[in-house]
């Protein structure tokens, strides 16, 4: 964004806007590992659910509707006996797949630094 000062005057409130549509997005607090755990081969529910320690089976189901809502997850449904339900990341969800893989990075570094500063406290 640095160098995106240099190169035109910037619109704050396009930023804010653009800013608030992302985390509406990606923001609430199941979101992100729902995603991570889809693009790590989990497209059964229950393999969704298992990977995700702390979730509820009602709000695993509230976010995958929500993603597939707003294009971020395809449901596909088998009908055999039982019926089979998969669920698969976009091609939309995956275009953000570079932030996520900077947010972990990110989240690691921000962890080692507080182990860092707990240490020079001790």
């Amino acid at each position: 964004m640095e160098g995106e000062t240099m190169s035109h005057q910037r619109n704050h409130a396009d930023e804010r806007q653009a800013l608030q549509d992302t985390m509406y997005v990606i923001g609430g607090k199941w979101t992100l590992p729902i995603i991570n755990s889809i693009c790590n081969g989990n497209r059964r529910f229950r393999e969704i659910e298992r990977s995700i320690p702390g979730i509820t089976t009602r709000m695993l189901s509230r976010e995958l509707k929500s993603m597939e809502m707003n294009k971020l997850v395809k449901r596909t449904v088998t009908p055999t006996s039982p019926v089979l339900i998969e669920y698969e990341s976009t091609e939309y969800c995956r275009s953000f797949g570079n932030i996520i893989l900077e947010m972990i990075k990110w989240g690691k570094e921000h962890r080692e630094i507080l182990r860092n500063a707990d240490k020079q406290q001790s």
